[in-house]
């Protein structure tokens, strides 16, 4: 067992160090403080299933760090909730084949009711209709799942993790988020206390 650890965490590992670091990364993060701080939109993460919440982890990290966001369930989009978009907003979207159905379609109806929004795509495969949505491609290098079937999001949504990590530290830097702002949002529990003691 201890052996197959090993190799799981070595997989993994490698699969980060891996991952292909291009000029877009710092492109997403001008777009988001464009779109959201310096124009007073926000952002929009969406997802379907693990990708989904891969999505909704890194809008409430954005959240909590300084730059307004919400998780966008891609079916419910349909059935009304897309009204949360606005103008100036921009939107991440994550799918590891860049082919899920109803990302592809949330872009037809985001464009639909707002023409000028942005996409930013975490993809694992940027040859796909997905990637060719985007403004701004986030590629994840595709690395094989960790999964003995090959199958199950593993490596990939370590991936959309650790992707989510960079571009949310990335625009903490842009913006100069303090702890003092942190602790403004963050009221209860340990980290809050943390954060309100470091801003003393």
């Amino acid at each position: 067992m201890k052996e197959d650890i090993k190799k799981i965490l070595e997989h993994e590992a490698n699969a980060i160090l891996s991952l292909p670091v291009t000029d877009d990364y710092e492109n997403a993060v001008d777009l988001i403080v464009e779109q959201v701080h310096n124009k007073k939109g926000k952002l929009v993460t969406s997802g379907m299933g693990k990708a989904g919440q891969i999505a909704m982890n890194i809008a409430t990290t954005f959240s909590s760090t300084g730059t307004p966001a919400v998780f966008l369930h891609p079916s419910e989009a349909q059935h009304g909730d897309l009204g949360v978009l606005q103008p100036n907003d921009v939107m991440l979207l994550i799918s590891n084949s860049g082919k899920t159905r109803e990302i592809i379609e949330l872009t037809a109806l985001a464009r639909g009711l707002r023409p000028d929004v942005k996409f930013i795509v975490i993809t694992g495969n940027k040859d796909s209709q997905l990637a060719k949505e985007a403004n701004i491609c986030l590629y994840t290098g595709n690395p094989k799942e960790v999964c003995i079937l090959g199958l199950t999001p593993t490596t990939s949504t370590t991936m959309m993790t650790v992707i989510g990590d960079i571009i949310v530290v990335g625009t903490m830097k842009k913006i100069k988020f303090t702890n003092e702002e942190y602790a403004k949002r963050h009221h209860g529990g340990y980290l809050g206390e943390k954060s309100r003691q470091q801003s003393k």
